[in-house]
């Protein structure tokens, strides 16, 4: 009974330890590489105010008439302090002649940007240019010779692979961490143009623009948020992939500003219920909700319930991969989209535009005062009613019901409120109520319904499933 205790005990001391040395070890990576990651500290100095201008004089509000006594009798200081806000960062160089790649946040509005070399040498950097949408920056410092990176794919990089992190946590340089990957291509809200690499490595202020390693010591995405409840890490960090900053990079080195495509739709995303609806097999596609007036869209003839399937021979599965896939997209270039339109694939040649510096959204209001053609939709519970010419003007459409009512029933659970204006069902333009009528009493209790709906100025398709014994 010993012996076999005693072998049992054996065998599972082998099994651990042969699991202890299938754990990576980072040191060569790090000796390797380390050194062509930067330590970034930035000054930003604030306006001095009134007080400190003119240091003798009380803290009263400027619109007080003792204020305009004591200006005007004592003397300014002749040196007003002026405070200063400083922050860290990090940073890699990715070529010998000290061009470093970072997070735009790391840098944007600063006075003076100091770069701190592994080998402890300083430099000050100047800006080659930011861009905001992707949180990437590039900047330069005066020197030759230099260790660089050596940049990887991002497209071959697996889920639960390990992963290395190298920056300046909260001032501590050179500090580096490990983890690997959770997920690839993850959207984040406000985030159109970045599929982001989620990994569990510990991310923390002053590790924002510092490299991410793959095991081969090649530089995959830059570390540049996290997703926190307390300010500090909690196992989900993101890294935007190393190809997108470098596109950004050259771009910045180039020409000194980003330029990225347009076609002018605004889209949604594809449900079962909406893939249903227009009888599509899966819910893969972009749909489109509604196309900008004189845009390249327009002018190709993309049509809103159009789902967008291929851009350029690209899969668009999702609608966040349309954002990104057009936005990387060189304007005038000229390109096919496939489409889904009433039952059939549909190829559409497009000349790509170009993002505007500035898009100003044009918030409308309905107005309800006038009221005209009123009547009850029974079946889904709405009371609607035909749209005015001057409310047609002011929404900036051709016709549609505005749900003046909603009862309690199918719509109303669905999200459909009072204001709302129906635009179509399914794959119909809506002109009146009767023709609504007339459509929903083809459909079949059970099916999904796609409602397209113009709320302010958003518009979207809404679901819900027909339910005639729901009253």
């Amino acid at each position: 009974m010993l012996r076999k205790f005693t072998l049992l005990l054996l065998i599972f001391s082998s099994s651990v330890f042969a699991q202890i040395n299938k754990l990576p070890d980072f040191t060569s990576l790090v000796e390797e590489h380390g050194a062509a990651v930067v330590n970034i500290s930035t000054v930003r100095t604030q306006l001095a105010n009134n007080n400190q201008i003119f240091p003798e004089i009380p803290n009263l509000p400027e619109d007080s008439p003792f204020y305009e006594f004591f200006r005007r009798h004592m003397q300014p200081s002749p040196n007003p302090r002026k405070p200063e806000s400083k922050s860290m960062g990090s940073g890699f160089i990715i070529s010998s002649d000290g061009y470093i790649l970072t997070n735009a946040h790391v840098v944007e509005s600063t006075d003076e940007i100091t770069v701190k070399l592994n080998d402890k040498r300083e430099f000050i950097a100047k800006v080659i240019g930011t861009d905001r949408e992707t949180d990437i920056a590039l900047i330069k410092i005066e020197a030759d010779d230099l260790p660089k990176i050596t940049q990887g794919d991002p497209e071959k990089l697996k889920v639960g692979e390990w992963v290395v992190a190298i920056g300046s946590p909260f001032g501590f340089e050179n500090s580096v961490t490990a983890g690997i990957v959770s997920a690839k291509g993850r959207s984040l809200a406000q985030e159109n143009y970045v599929p982001f690499i989620q990994t569990d490595v510990a991310i923390n202020p002053g590790n924002s623009g510092g490299p991410l390693f793959n095991m081969k010591g090649e530089v995959v995405g830059i570390n540049s948020q996290i997703y926190s409840r307390t300010g500090g890490f909690m196992g989900l960090s993101f890294a935007i992939p190393i190809n997108v900053a470098t596109e950004i990079a050259d771009q910045l080195k180039d020409v000194g500003k980003v330029s990225r495509g347009r076609i002018g739709v605004m889209i949604q995303e594809m449900t079962e219920e909406l893939a249903e609806s227009f009888r599509l097999e899966n819910s893969n596609g972009a749909l489109v909700v509604s196309v900008q007036k004189d845009s390249p869209a327009e002018k190709a003839g993309i049509e809103v319930r159009d789902v967008i399937l291929k851009f350029d021979g690209k899969d668009v599965i999702s609608s966040s991969d349309l954002p990104r896939i057009v936005g990387n997209t060189k304007p005038e270039s000229k390109i096919t989209i496939q489409v889904w339109r009433e039952g059939e694939f549909k190829l559409i040649t497009l000349v790509v535009g170009e993002i505007p510096s500035e898009i100003r959204a044009d918030n409308t209001e309905i107005k309800q005062e006038k009221i005209a053609d009123i009547a009850t939709v029974s079946r889904i519970g709405l009371t609607l009613s035909r749209l005015t010419d001057e409310q047609k003007k002011e929404l900036d459409v051709n016709n549609g019901l505005l749900v003046v009512n909603v009862e309690s029933g199918i719509a109303g659970r669905a999200g459909i409120r009072s204001g709302d204006v129906i635009l179509g069902i399914n794959n119909t333009d809506i002109k009146s109520v009767k023709q609504f009528n007339q459509l929903l009493s083809k459909i079949e209790s059970g099916r999904n319904i796609a409602l397209l709906i113009k709320r302010g100025d958003m518009t979207t398709f809404m679901t819900m499933k027909l339910d005639d014994s729901d009253k």
